[in-house]
């Protein structure tokens, strides 16, 4: 295996150690736990930012949004960078950036600079992910990678449990700032220490070269259907998900007055415990069948989605807390069951020369339509409830589930040749 030194270039690792690729994948762990806790931060004080500021929904969906639209637009370029540069140093870079920026959110003082500053949050987290994923598909060959994948997204959701807790609890009795400093710090310590657990691998001919321009990257991937279809779910998911991050949180505070902490606490718990379920077993699945036929895959994806819809429905009968624990738990189980088959897909049916820059298209879409997801939600609050709001997505995810039947059904057998065509021509010889 190799890895780079302080100036960038390849070095021999002992494989005796512990396992390169597993040490990848538990720093990536860890980093993507910060990533959503502080996301999660964000959403959990938004009644103590909403009273100090003296903001409106529209203006807290603003700043939701804000950040969401800025992660989309840097997001294309992002994965073409982690396409031609080295995925790891990337990696490092945009954990760096995020904590200095999330520290710097304890200190602001009006509504313009938390704009500006969920604006730069955007822009350095979008670096993130279509490194990271690409990194952690580079270390695990089919066999291993949707386990691997399922690691990093445990660490989202344990993030998102464990920044919704601290920021409940340090927000009632030392004020919503000092959690923004806590994790901001937390993850400059994290970077610190990148050099034990981060590298790239062999072959970095086949990943790095500059010859791989995005226009080539590009022309694949207008030619695979499956990526269209991939691009249209994340799309549809990112308004979903998006909502219920941003919005739970406020929605159990204001329907049962639960104090800020455990409104916060209670809205992660449910999302995140059963989702961390669904990811493991979902993970599980996904690596048995895909040994049998990597195109299974696509139909636990697509059955997932199916049986998430009717979770959402039971918002219609404004229920009570107990019923909306079953509805959320059981909706995040499915949809994280779902969701951990999508970024596997991605990489087997997209050469490993153009991962980064796929993942950088997707994020882009699915970060897109959920910033006007969560502005669209706050303008319909007042006038539906979000109880219907949350049952309406409910649709959402039932034509995200059609949309894999199809590319089941009919192109994806097509991708998957095509891509394992274009590696072996190209893995020696660059276009």
């Amino acid at each position: 295996m190799l890895s780079l030194n302080s100036e960038g270039l390849p070095v021999t690792v002992s494989a005796s150690k512990f396992p390169e690729r597993w040490r990848v994948a538990v720093f990536l762990a860890a980093a993507a736990a910060l990533n959503y806790g502080d996301r999660a931060v964000f959403s959990v004080v938004l009644p103590s930012i909403r009273s100090e500021f003296n903001l409106s929904d529209v203006s807290l969906g603003l700043l939701g949004s804000l950040f969401l639209w800025s992660y989309a637009l840097v997001s294309p370029l992002a994965g073409t960078f982690a396409d031609r540069f080295s995925r790891s140093s990337l990696v490092l870079i945009s954990l760096l950036s995020w904590s200095v920026v999330t520290t710097l959110m304890g200190a602001v003082n009006g509504f313009l600079f938390l704009g500006v500053l969920r604006v730069a949050l955007g822009l350095a987290e979008s670096l993130y992910m279509p490194s990271a994923v690409a990194l952690l598909a580079d270390h695990h060959s089919p066999a291993t990678r949707a386990r691997a994948m399922s690691l990093h997204i445990v660490g989202f959701n344990l993030g998102m449990i464990l920044g919704s807790a601290l920021a409940g609890g340090l927000a009632e009795r030392f004020g919503w700032r000092c959690s923004f400093w806590v994790l901001g710090l937390t993850g400059i310590l994290l970077a610190c220490s990148s050099r034990t657990f981060l590298c790239d691998v062999a072959p970095l001919s086949s990943f790095r070269a500059p010859s791989y321009s995005v226009a080539a990257a590009l022309r694949f991937l207008i030619r695979a259907p499956t990526f269209y279809m991939l691009l249209s779910v994340a799309m549809l998911a990112g308004v979903a998900v998006w909502i219920f991050f941003n919005w739970f949180p406020l929605y159990l505070r204001d329907r049962y007055s639960f104090s800020l902490g455990v409104a916060g606490l209670a809205a992660m718990l449910m999302l995140q415990v059963s989702s961390m379920l669904g990811i493991v077993i979902g993970g599980w699945i996904s690596d048995r069948l895909a040994v049998q036929d990597i195109r299974q895959r696509l139909l636990v994806f697509g059955i997932g989605y199916l049986a998430t819809a009717p979770c959402l429905l039971l918002f219609l009968f404004r229920p009570e807390f107990a019923t909306v624990c079953v509805a959320v738990s059981s909706f995040s189980f499915f949809r994280s069951l779902a969701a951990v088959n999508e970024l596997p897909v991605l990489c087997e049916v997209v050469p490993v020369q153009f991962r980064s820059t796929a993942i950088g298209c997707m994020n882009t879409a699915a970060t897109a339509a959920g910033g006007l997801g969560v502005l669209a939600a706050a303008m319909l609050k007042q006038r539906l409830g979000l109880e219907t709001v949350f049952a309406g997505l409910s649709v959402v995810f039932l034509i995200a589930a059609a949309a894999m039947v199809i590319g089941y059904r009919s192109f994806i057998c097509k991708d998957l040749e095509r891509a394992k065509q274009w590696e072996s021509e190209h893995s020696a010889n660059p276009a």
